[in-house]
């Protein structure tokens, strides 16, 4: 099956089966009428949820089970950020990661196609998770990946049995060959900004929406990395704008780690276009891209939702991971604390106020990851005799 593409830049058309970026440069993104959608009124809880708004029919095996995660209320974080926090725990998709919700759609899409295999360039989250979605679905998964990725993480995508290449060379020209080699070979590769991995990804701001029906949240606070979820979520709000369910779009904030912030880097200069940058060290090396594809995107996004991007360093990072923790329950990937880090960094600007509901999308579970914040444990030994009498000393 073929998929109907649009640019949000300049308008032009084109289908998937055409190419996937725009002669102006832009990323194309799945053309969509949202003229007639309503909020479902079914007990369907995945990303199928919106059907309606998605290339591909809903498919059986973990597909069918991507998104539906829990927006949670954590009153314990108010004060830390000067306004009424909810986290969107994306950490609760079936492996861990928001980037189940691309996978879903481009596996769905293969499938439905009558495609052998689908192919990802990725050497983290979305590498295992499209491997999982595609051995679901009967599909031969196909995973680039660096030369030098770490052994843990090599281990963990090859659970699921796929066909896994490692690739000498510069890691950012891995993605513009794997598009030639989609051409070529006509294998479909769903990569960080792939249309029909947006298309998916946009689900995380349609079940927020939902949420809050008949209003929004004023802000959504989020980490950003390609940019392909960001401008996901931008265009959710854009498609719900259309079909006369929300009046105004929250305000979209985007997220990078100091180290490597080339999107934040051009919103602060008043850039209208990303230029790349020599990224370092960072605790939260999956959003550490030194040349988002995206980029541009996430600027437009958050300029037309009078949002913003800002970056934040390691020692904010790793202090909000531990607040997420010890204040709200929650243990998520290193990156995604970007996004209470960026917030604390609003709310001391005033740019949210106490008044206000804000959003966090944390995007990935701290479970699938070597721990970088390892706590100092105290634990002490008591004989089963003094039981009692040392929980006095500490409860009640």
């Amino acid at each position: 099956m073929d998929v109907d593409l649009t640019c949000y830049a300049c308008g032009s058309t084109s289908t998937l089966a055409e190419g996937r970026r725009c002669d102006c440069g832009e990323p194309y993104w799945v053309d969509t009428d949202p003229s007639g959608f309503a909020w479902p009124d079914d007990d369907e809880r995945s990303i199928w949820r919106y059907g309606d708004l998605l290339p591909g029919a809903p498919p059986t095996g973990l597909a069918a089970g991507a998104g539906g995660t829990p927006l949670i209320r954590a009153p314990r974080l108010d004060d830390d950020v000067g306004a009424r926090v909810h986290v969107k725990h994306e950490g609760s998709n079936p492996t861990g990661t928001f980037k189940d919700r691309g996978s879903a759609v481009g596996v769905a899409v293969a499938a439905a196609a009558g495609d052998d295999a689908v192919g990802t360039v990725s050497h983290g989250n979305m590498a295992r998770s499209m491997a999982a979605h595609a051995a679901g679905a009967g599909l031969d998964p196909l995973v680039l990946v660096p030369a030098d990725i770490p052994t843990e993480r090599l281990g963990l995508i090859a659970r699921h049995d796929p066909t896994i290449l490692r690739v000498e060379g510069d890691y950012g020209r891995l993605y513009e060959e794997s598009l030639r080699v989609s051409r070529e070979r006509g294998i479909p590769f769903v990569n960080s900004d792939a249309p029909l991995r947006v298309a998916g990804q946009k689900t995380t701001a349609l079940e927020i929406a939902e949420s809050f029906a008949p209003d929004v949240p004023d802000a959504i606070a989020m980490p950003v990395s390609s940019g392909g979820h960001a401008s996901g979520v931008w265009k959710a709000f854009r498609e719900l704008s259309a079909a006369g369910l929300v009046g105004t779009s929250p305000r979209l904030y985007f997220v990078q780690t100091a180290a490597c912030a080339p999107i934040a880097d051009a919103w602060e200069r008043g850039d209208e276009r990303v230029t790349p940058v020599e990224g370092g060290e960072t605790v939260a090396y999956s959003i550490a891209n030194a040349d988002p594809p995206s980029g541009n995107r996430v600027l437009a996004a958050a300029r037309e939702t009078d949002g913003g991007v800002l970056a934040v360093d390691d020692d904010a990072i790793l202090d909000a991971r531990r607040s997420l923790s010890e204040r709200a329950g929650l243990f998520v990937e290193t990156s995604s604390a970007t996004a209470l880090a960026g917030a604390r960094q609003l709310g001391d600007r005033g740019e949210i106020g106490p008044d206000e509901d804000v959003v966090l999308i944390t995007t990935g579970t701290g479970f699938t990851e070597r721990d970088v914040d390892d706590p100092d444990v105290e634990a002490r030994t008591v004989a089963m005799a003094d039981l009692e009498g040392a929980i006095g000393e500490h409860v009640g």
